[in-house]
C-alpha cells in the first residue's frame, strides 16, 4: 500500500509544483524555495555542528501552538538547535516572527513531500536526533524513513476529530503502520486520545493543549488598545478567522441586521487564509458597504475612523491577538459551515466573550468545555450570531461576565507544554 501511495505521489508531483506556482500569484513565499520541497538545501544550512532537534509545524496556526514548547526545548537543551519545519509560506512567515529572537539555534526549511527519495535527502542532510510532529501529521514515507534511521517520532498537541478518524480508517493498510511506529503521542483530550487509540497509537497520553501556552504579545495588546480607540465610542464586534462561504453568510446578515438597531456596530472581519483578503473586499464593495482595510492604517498613530465605516477588513498576518484585544464580542470563524471550526483559545486569552457556530468537530472538546464555563455561546446561523452579539452588547453585566469566565477559562487550561516536556524527557 505504502508502495502505490508512493507512486501516487510521485504521478501528481508536477501538479504539486504547479499549485506551487499557482499560489504564489497572490501568496510569494510559495515561489520560494521550491528545491527545499524536493529534499534540496544550500550546504550551508547543514545543521551538522550541533545536535538537532526537529519540530514540523505545517502552518501559521501549529507553528504559534509549537512556540511555548520550542522555547521550552531550547532552554533545556542548550547545546542543540532547532529545526523547525513547515508545509505553508504562512507557516514559514510565522516562525521567522515568532522567533526573531533566536538566531542561529533555530533553523527554518521547508519540509519536502513526503515521497522516499526526497524524505531521505532531507533526513541526510540534517541528521535530527528526534522529530517533534505537530497536531496531526502522520506522513507514511516520513515516518517509515525516520523509523529505518532509529530516529524516534513523537506527536504532540496531538487531535484527531471522528471525521479524521474515518478517513484515516478507510486506508488502514497505510495509515496503521505509520501511526504504530510513532514513539510517543501527547493529545489534546480523552477524546482525541480514544481516538488515536482507535487508529492504532498504543497508549497515547493526554497532556492539554500547548496553545493554552501561549503568552499574547503585549505589543499586540498596545496595537488593540490604539485600534480601539479609532473606533470611538462605536461597539465593535470581531468575526475571526473566517472561511470560504462564511463571509457572504456573514455580510448578508450584518446589513439585514443593523438597520434594525439604534446602534452602529462596528464589524471586523479577518478571513483565515490571506489569499482570500482581497476577495471579501470585493464582496463588501458588492454589498456596498464601506470599508477600511488594516492595511491602509498606520500601525503607530490610527486616525479616528468615520461613523459611516461599516467594515474593518482584517487583511493583516500576525495580529489577530490586536483584533480580540480591540473587540467587544468575537465570534470565532469556521463554523458556520462544515469547516470544523478553530480553537477558541486566542480569544479566551483577551478576556472576550465568544461566540461560535455548530460546527466544531475539529475542536469538539474544548468548545463544549467553553460554553459549559460561560466563556462562550453557540449559535445556529448568521443571523443568530448578530441577534445574540446585539444581546449580549446591551447587557453590559453579561459581558463582562462572559468575558471573566473566558479569561479564566484559559487560565485553568495552561501546563500542556510542561506536561509534554515529561513525555519527551527520554527522547531528549
Amino acid at each position: 500500500m505504502r508502495l502505490l501511495y508512493s507512486l501516487v505521489w510521485g504521478f501528481s508531483l508536477p501538479f504539486a509544483l504547479f499549485r506551487l506556482w499557482w499560489r504564489g500569484r497572490l501568496e510569494p513565499g510559495y515561489r520560494q524555495h521550491i528545491g527545499e520541497r524536493l529534499g534540496f538545501y544550500p550546504a550551508n544550512t547543514t545543521l551538522a555542528s550541533m545536535p538537532t532537534i526537529w519540530v514540523h509545524a505545517v502552518s501559521a496556526g501549529e507553528t504559534r501552538a509549537a512556540e511555548p514548547l520550542i522555547r521550552a526545548l531550547l532552554a533545556r537543551c542548550p547545546e542543540h538547535r532547532i529545526l523547525l519545519t513547515h508545509m505553508t509560506a504562512t507557516g514559514r512567515e510565522t516562525g521567522g516572527k515568532l522567533f526573531a529572537d533566536v538566531g542561529q539555534r533555530l533553523q527554518q526549511a521547508f519540509l519536502p513531500y513526503d515521497i522516499n527519495w526526497m524524505i531521505l535527502r532531507f533526513l541526510r542532510h540534517f541528521s535530527p536526533q528526534l522529530c517533534i510532529l505537530i497536531e496531526t501529521e502522520v506522513w507514511p514515507n516520513l515516518i517509515a524513513q525516520c523509523e529505518a534511521k532509529s530516529i524516534p517520532v513523537t506527536l504532540v498537541n496531538a487531535r484527531l476529530s471522528e471525521k479524521s478518524l474515518r478517513k484515516a480508517q478507510r486506508l488502514a493498510s497505510l495509515i496503521l503502520p505509520a501511526a504504530r511506529a510513532i514513539s510517543c503521542v501527547a493529545a489534546q483530550s480523552n477524546p482525541d486520545a480514544l481516538r488515536l487509540h482507535e487508529l492504532g497509537i498504543e497508549q497515547p497520553g493526554v497532556t492539554g493543549n500547548m496553545k493554552f501556552d501561549v503568552t499574547p504579545p503585549p505589543l499586540m495588546g498596545e496595537r488593540g488598545a490604539a485600534l480601539r480607540r479609532s473606533f470611538g465610542e462605536r461597539q465593535v464586534i470581531l468575526c475571526a478567522s473566517t472561511r470560504d462561504g462564511e463571509e457572504e453568510l456573514i455580510l448578508q446578515a450584518f446589513v439585514e441586521q443593523v438597520p434594525l438597531l439604534q446602534t452602529n456596530p462596528l464589524l471586523i472581519i479577518t478571513p483565515r487564509h490571506p489569499q482570500r483578503f482581497d476577495h471579501v473586499a470585493s464582496l463588501l464593495e458588492s454589498h456596498g458597504i464601506k470599508y477600511l482595510r488594516r492595511s491602509s492604517l498606520n500601525h503607530e498613530e490610527i486616525a479616528p475612523i468615520g461613523e459611516d465605516i461599516r467594515v474593518v477588513l482584517g487583511d493583516s498576518m500576525g495580529e489577530m491577538y490586536m483584533y480580540y484585544a480591540a473587540c467587544d464580542i468575537a465570534f470565532v470563524g469556521g463554523s458556520l459551515v462544515p469547516m470544523g471550526g478553530h480553537n477558541l483559545i486566542e480569544a479566551c486569552a483577551m478576556g472576550k466573550p465568544v461566540l461560535t457556530g455548530t460546527h466544531t468537530f475539529n475542536f469538539s472538546e474544548i468548545t463544549e468545555q467553553a460554553i459549559a464555563s460561560g466563556a462562550a455561546f453557540r449559535v445556529d446561523g448568521a443571523l443568530s450570531l448578530f441577534q445574540q452579539a446585539h444581546s449580549l452588547l446591551a447587557d453590559k453585566k453579561q459581558c463582562q461576565r462572559m468575558g471573566e469566565a473566558a479569561y479564566n477559562f484559559f487560565l485553568q487550561h495552561q501546563g500542556a507544554t510542561a506536561r509534554t516536556m515529561q513525555m519527551l524527557e527520554k527522547y531528549l
